[in-house]
């Protein structure tokens, strides 16, 4: 196997977004990932000091409209139509605290 990603990073991963994957599923993926990080390998080995920074191939323009305050959503309309809310907010289950 791969010294950048192991079976057991995959299957913690997979577990904190809980996914439920197999073994073969998670061999399957490291192999993938594997392939990834390695490609991003070879991209960070490329000499790119003469090339320009970029954030688009080409130039954009502002298809925005323009900022405007507007009345939000009444809270307590919002709230009464929530599966369950406490002290002006909405009331989630938690997710932190999985081991590991």
């Amino acid at each position: 196997m791969s010294e950048r990603i192991t079976a057991a990073d995959v299957a913690k991963v997979a577990r904190l977004a809980r996914l439920d994957v197999t073994p073969e599923q998670i061999d399957r993926m490291t192999s993938q990932l594997d392939g990834m990080l390695e490609h991003f390998a070879d991209i960070d080995a490329l000499d790119l000091s003469d090339v320009t920074p970029m954030t688009q191939p080409y130039p954009l323009v502002n298809v925005f409209r323009p900022d405007v305050v507007r009345p939000g959503l009444d809270r307590a309309e919002v709230l009464a139509a929530a599966p369950a809310a406490e002290d002006g907010r909405f009331r989630v289950p938690p997710i932190i605290g999985l081991e590991g």
